[in-house]
């Protein structure tokens, strides 16, 4: 985190708190929260999950730190769930997501990721909620759109999700690269005359 708030000019940087460092330990979070703010000098935290992490995301709220919440798909949470499946497909667990998304919204949360839900529940969340929906995997009813860099350049080539849309493939420009480096160092073409000293 601290590497990235040197490198950026003028973007917001969001840091997610580690796992293990919120969950069922409000205090805990505030420290942990506290702690990136002060070392990393990031601008806001973001938490996995809605009325489990409630007491969290007050507690750090309180003290004046920015968060961001995640609903939907929770990579933290993945052996909960056994799966990267699309979540609230079923009218259940999409009536909680709606849920949490508004009680994150209500207690001051500035903007929402939602990921690897339904458009039509993303919709729902979006008209029901005054914070920013971003979404990965959550169609375009939302405020707007987040792609991981690597999988945008693709840079791994065995990731496939429906949402994902590369724009290159760096997996096979970069492979095809240090297949070539490989047989020019074997065949003693490189380094060359010309690249010596």
């Amino acid at each position: 985190a601290a590497s990235v708030i040197r490198a950026v000019k003028r973007s917001l940087v969001v840091v997610d708190l580690p796992f293990g460092s919120y969950q069922g330990d409000s205090m805990g979070a505030l420290k942990s929260a506290v702690r990136i703010m002060k070392e990393a000098e990031a601008h806001a935290v973001k938490l996995e999950g809605g009325s489990e992490v409630l007491d969290s995301v007050e507690r750090i709220l309180t003290a004046g730190i920015p968060v961001m919440g995640h609903l939907g798909l929770t990579p933290q949470s993945i052996y909960k769930f056994g799966t990267y499946s699309v979540r609230a497909k079923e009218e259940s667990e999409a009536k909680r997501l709606l849920e949490d998304a508004i009680l994150l919204d209500k207690l001051g949360c500035f903007g929402i990721v939602l990921e690897k839900i339904p458009a039509k529940v993303s919709k729902k969340v979006t008209n029901s909620v005054t914070a920013p929906i971003i979404g990965i995997g959550a169609g375009s009813e939302v405020d707007g759109q987040v792609l991981v860099t690597h999988d945008l350049v693709g840079l791994n080539s065995e990731f496939n999700p429906r949402f994902l849309r590369r724009y290159v493939n760096l997996d096979e420009i970069m492979s095809n690269a240090i297949k070539a480096y490989i047989k020019d160092v074997k065949s003693l073409d490189f380094p060359n005359k010309d690249e010596q000293y």
